[in-house]
């Protein structure tokens, strides 16, 4: 593990998804006490998607941005909101200096798939159709997340395909949930790592798909093709269960002609790029609002 990394490890609670409103409170309080962002260059604003029960999000837009990203927190499918994904997405938008669409999906058990895949479906749907009133380029958005979102995103990019839109230009993903069979090397073995463990993964997946079995859209990985879909990337951090079916989805994105960068974290473990203190954690975070500022690039 990275030595910086390493020093903070006594400050990750163990993470129990047994109780999905006490899992949330410690997750808020976890996820709110990182140093707020800066914000001055962007404008902030708050907004309901008009979709199904509504669909809260949260526009960060940096002052001179072209494009969009659809940001999906992560949180196991079962933990999030826009107060704690909002350290996130506004450092997201102030690196890249592209809008971010932080996006508040209806949340596992109470909501189980596809009730997520629909909220961040309805939301692109959204992006697509209000960015020229936004001053925003339509032919400039991205879907993207971390965790849990990060497979929400890659689903919906699945979907978007399919169903012949919206048109998606890009695919942001970190240390995507993609597999819910849990049967790769990562999965099986990474049963005492940091914040996420095996037992920690299959609890999140059983909250999240409920008593329906899983299909392509809820967990990428099981997709047969992958053709077609937007260039992709995807980080993945050495000691985390998700790691080699992150990797092995961006061969297979590869095999079938999807232009992808991959970047595999080394000491890192999942959700350790909170540490921002960290060299490391600062790295990560520059690097993807750099790859999202190139993708949307004219």
């Amino acid at each position: 593990m990275d030595p910086e990394l390493e020093a903070f490890l006594s400050l990750f609670p163990k993470v129990d998804l047994a109780d999905p409103a006490a899992e949330r409170e410690s997750y808020a309080r976890l996820a709110t006490s990182v140093p707020a962002p800066d914000t001055a260059g962007m404008d902030v604003e708050d907004a309901v998607v008009p979709a199904g029960p509504g669909v809260p999000v949260r526009v960060y837009r940096p002052h001179g941005a072209r494009g969009a990203l659809v940001w999906l927190h992560g949180g196991g499918w079962v933990m999030g909101d826009l107060e704690t994904e909002h350290p996130w997405a506004a450092r997201l938008a102030a690196a890249s200096g592209e809008a971010v669409v932080s996006v508040a999906y209806r949340l596992a058990p109470e909501n189980p798939y596809p009730a997520a895949m629909d909220d961040a479906c309805a939301v692109l749907d959204w992006a697509a159709g209000n960015a020229v009133g936004l001053g925003l380029d339509p032919g400039a958005i991205a879907v993207g997340g971390h965790s849990a979102g990060g497979g929400i995103a890659a689903g919906a990019a699945l979907r978007a395909r399919d169903r012949g839109g919206p048109p998606i230009r890009f695919q942001l993903l970190n240390q995507p949930a993609l597999d819910d069979r849990q049967e790769t090397w990562s999965q099986r073995n990474f049963t005492d790592t940091p914040w996420m463990d095996r037992d920690k993964v299959a609890a999140a997946w059983r909250h999240y798909l409920g008593s329906a079995p899983a299909d392509a859209y809820a967990a990428p990985a099981r997709a047969a093709d992958l053709s077609g879909l937007p260039p992709a990337y995807i980080a993945s951090a050495e000691l985390c269960p998700n790691r080699d079916e992150d990797i092995a989805y961006a061969q297979r994105l590869l095999q079938s002609g999807v232009p992808v960068e991959l970047h595999q974290w080394a000491g890192t473990f999942h959700g350790s790029q909170a540490i921002l203190s960290t060299e490391v954690s600062q790295r990560q975070i520059a690097e993807l609002g750099a790859v999202l500022r190139r993708a949307l690039a004219g």
